[in-house]
């Protein structure tokens, strides 16, 4: 039995989709905070149980039976997202789970400047500090987040960015993908993967190039300084500890911690993976109100 955290989020949706290709249905079970949503969500066949990141003896009935626990990392930052992640392993470790899968980041690193990376690192030092098997996914940069970081100067012609560095920027779709299929074979991969990326890096000076050529019109890249891009982001209504994570995305990115691109997720779908010139052209061919 496998089971899926954050069955209702983008990711998870998007596994148990795939899943449902490979495996029956009765052998996947989601893990949601919220049972009715992930009942009307998931449609027939899929177990639901309720299980939450701050409630460990919750968590711990939730996974009961687990031959594979996937741990989808929490949309927090610092403290409260390792305690989570923590509390997620111990109730999978607690339950007997064979192994543990967390979706990780190929950035993970202790040092990092981007926040959510050094809290993926922490989280796979304590994965590994542990008995049970485990898998951890280093998912590439998804492009989703490089839309919702430049997503509204793509629709308004000019881009205002801080210094950055090229990203092997990866569809969120293509991950779910491949982790279904590593699931489906029973972890496939042992403890940290490689890099599970697209086939190419972009710098913001590329991506406004292919968003030009693909709308048909100029889109200018202007470089601002680390503190400019700061206040206007939180001008924009980001909140303070959130702006500053993204910034960490072009602080990493200049010293070249994304700059990396690896065939496993290209072998685990295969197939080629979306590139970002068909996620460009898509999100500028979306209806302006669109909301990343």
């Amino acid at each position: 039995m496998i089971i899926i955290t954050g069955a209702t989020g983008q990711l998870g949706q998007q596994v148990i989709s795939a899943l449902r290709g490979q495996l029956p249905a009765s052998e996947i079970v989601a893990s949601v905070r919220d049972s009715a949503k992930a009942t009307s969500q998931l449609g027939d066949g899929i177990q639901v149980r309720t299980g939450d990141f701050t409630q460990r003896r919750d968590l711990e009935t939730a996974f009961s039976g687990a031959s594979q626990v996937f741990i989808v990392s929490v949309d927090k930052v610092g403290k409260d997202a390792t305690d989570m992640h923590k509390a997620a392993i111990q109730a999978a470790r607690a339950a007997g789970a064979g192994r543990i899968l967390y979706t990780s980041h190929q950035g993970a690193r202790l040092d990092s400047p981007f926040a959510a990376a050094h809290d993926h690192a922490v989280t796979e030092e304590f994965l590994a500090d542990g008995p049970t098997s485990f898998t951890a996914l280093r998912h590439g940069f998804y492009a989703e987040s490089a839309l919702h970081i430049i997503g509204s100067g793509l629709r308004d012609g000019e881009m205002r960015v801080p210094e950055d560095g090229p990203i092997s920027w990866t569809a969120r779709a293509d991950l779910a993908a491949a982790d279904a299929a590593i699931l489906a074979d029973s972890g496939r991969i042992d403890g940290i993967s490689a890099p599970l990326t697209g086939t190419e890096m972009y710098t913001m000076s590329d991506l406004a190039c292919l968003a030009s050529e693909e709308s048909g019109r100029e889109i200018k890249l202007v470089t601002v300084s680390d503190e400019e891009w700061l206040a206007a982001t939180e001008a924009r209504g980001v909140p303070k500890i959130y702006a500053q994570m993204l910034l960490g995305t072009f602080l990493a990115a200049r010293r070249g911690d994304f700059a990396v691109v690896d065939p496993t997720l290209e072998n685990l779908i295969g197939r080629p993976p979306v590139g970002m010139r068909d996620i460009l052209r898509d999100f500028l061919q979306e209806p302006r109100t669109a909301v990343h």
